[in-house]
């Protein structure tokens, strides 16, 4: 079942007197339970075409439609809300609030959003994840890396339909990237999400279902 769809989509920036075409217009498809990678160069593209999916950037043209509703009719309001309800997003900026602690981020997740996955789960994923010891920590004791494995669970926690991940391996050791990966995979495939990344770690594309390469704010598919 396809969740996620773009058409004739393009984002162009004025500079001066000359017109960036960051996207060019694009047409893609995602379905449920679907691990997809999108690689290419730094400024090609992607964390544009990652940031239209997700809402928090209007195309030039085109439309984007998750699960049947096409965010370019909605106004801001209802914009804010489905992204609540059906996008999880992995940042490299991990977006956590500063003077809560670890377990109380998704207390405020649960205050903005009903349907969040059950505690049981939430503990089993913080395990997975190797943060269920930092749940009385607060953002800034923690490293990096573990600030970047909190911010993935918060994203899965709410049991997005799209789950958008802007390079979620940047800040981790190679043995948590791929713990990571199976993650996301085996999320993915169980709860029956569209699982979009961004990455430029080559290591990790045999996780992924198809392979999207951007060039010059082009799409192709390479698998």
């Amino acid at each position: 079942m396809t969740v996620l769809q773009l058409r004739n989509v393009s984002k162009s920036y004025n500079d001066g007197s000359k017109t960036i075409e960051a996207l060019k217009p694009t047409n893609f498809e995602a379905e449920r339970g679907k691990l997809i990678a999108i690689i290419g160069p730094s400024g090609s593209g992607k964390s544009t075409f990652l940031t239209i999916v997700g809402g928090l950037l209007s195309p030039t043209s085109g439309e984007v439609i998750i699960n049947g509703r096409s965010l370019s009719r909605l106004n801001e309001k209802k914009r804010s809300k489905l992204r609540l309800e059906e996008i999880g997003f992995i940042l490299q900026a991990s977006n956590t609030v500063p003077f809560l602690k670890v377990k109380d981020q998704f207390k405020l997740m649960d205050r903005v959003k009903q349907k969040n996955m059950r505690a049981n789960h939430l503990k089993q994923l913080m395990s997975d994840l190797g943060i269920l010891k930092l749940k009385n920590k607060y953002p800034t004791d923690l490293s990096g890396g573990e600030r970047q494995r909190l911010a993935i669970a918060r994203a899965l926690y709410t049991n997005p339909s799209v789950i958008l991940a802007d390079e979620p391996t940047a800040s981790l050791d190679s043995e948590r990237a791929f713990e990571v990966m199976e993650l996301l995979q085996k999320e993915t495939k169980n709860k029956n999400t569209t699982t979009i990344v961004v990455t430029h770690d080559t290591r990790l594309l045999d996780y992924f279902d198809h392979v999207y390469n951007m060039t010059d704010g082009v799409l192709t598919q390479e698998r």
